[in-house]
């Protein structure tokens, strides 16, 4: 007997939302859909979040995710810019927590790492190497979608297992795994 699962990755971002899905039947992946929120048109960045939350909702609402896969922010050197990417992978996070879709974030050099086996791959390499995977006819524009098509497929590589990141079945796993986050001043 088969087992069948879905599962949404989402590269969270505020000027751009990219998502992939993917259904494994068994032990083979097939391509779902990838798509990207488009969010700089919009200036205010509360609104954003509220796109990000909406659209991660609505996502989970028709596709009926069994997992979900980020991408984890990537240290940089500007704090805001990490700021504003935390916020949005936060918001992302807690419409898959909403809804108990088990939450799983990966770091950028893993995702890379399980697609191409090159975890300083460019987001060109990823893009070709999941076409090639998964047969997809043509990659979109901007490659954000395929970031979070990535996260997915690197999420059916590790079967859910915590590399690079860690793992949220809730609200109460995420508090448990990050006691000294919730209710510190």
């Amino acid at each position: 007997m088969k087992t069948e699962k879905i599962i949404l990755g989402v590269d969270p971002g505020t000027t751009i939302m990219g998502f992939g899905i993917i259904k494994v039947v068994g032990k083979k992946m097939e391509f779902v859909q990838m798509n990207e929120l488009l969010l700089n048109k919009y200036k205010d960045p509360y609104i954003k979040l509220k796109l990000i939350f909406e659209r991660t909702t609505e996502l989970i609402d028709t596709y009926h995710p069994d997992e979900m896969a980020l991408e984890a922010p990537f240290f940089g050197k500007n704090v805001q810019s990490m700021l504003k990417l935390g916020r949005a992978q936060g918001v992302a996070m807690a419409a898959g927590l909403a809804r108990q879709v088990p939450v799983t974030e990966y770091l950028p050099k893993k995702i890379k790492m399980a697609i191409t086996g090159n975890g300083n791959a460019s987001k060109e390499q990823v893009a070709l190497m999941l076409k090639s995977l998964l047969n997809l006819k043509t990659l979109p524009k901007n490659l954000d979608a395929t970031d979070g098509l990535a996260a997915a497929v690197c999420h059916f590589y590790n079967s859910g297992q915590k590399i690079g990141g860690k793992n949220y079945s809730g609200w109460a796993s995420f508090i448990k795994q990050n006691p000294n986050k919730i209710g510190s001043k």
